[in-house]
């Protein structure tokens, strides 16, 4: 499985981020080649960075990944993330062991 993983650290306003949140999510539903996201909301930071949301989508194959990156849906992802989280985010392309 091939992932696309963003990491957000922890806004200085977490309900004004959240409501953008869901908006950004109806958009990242039309990405082409998903198999499925998992958003997780972190409660407690015990090292390291205070992070506040990790957001996992899921590929089949490392093609599917290539496409879905280079579509137009994902162009319209990324421009509408630098709206409510500029400067707040980290982008990993990784594959499962």
């Amino acid at each position: 499985m091939y992932k696309m993983v963003v990491l957000y650290t922890r806004p200085e306003d977490p309900d004004a981020f959240d409501a953008a949140y869901a908006e950004h999510l109806k958009l990242v539903e039309k990405v082409p080649g998903a198999e499925g996201y998992t958003v997780t909301r972190f409660t407690k930071t015990l090292a390291g960075q205070d992070l506040y949301l990790m957001f996992e989508m899921r590929f089949a194959t490392g093609e599917a990944m290539k496409t879905a990156m280079n579509s137009p849906e994902m162009a319209a992802v990324g421009k509408d993330s630098r709206r409510f989280g500029a400067n707040l985010h980290s982008i990993l392309l990784g594959k499962d062991d």
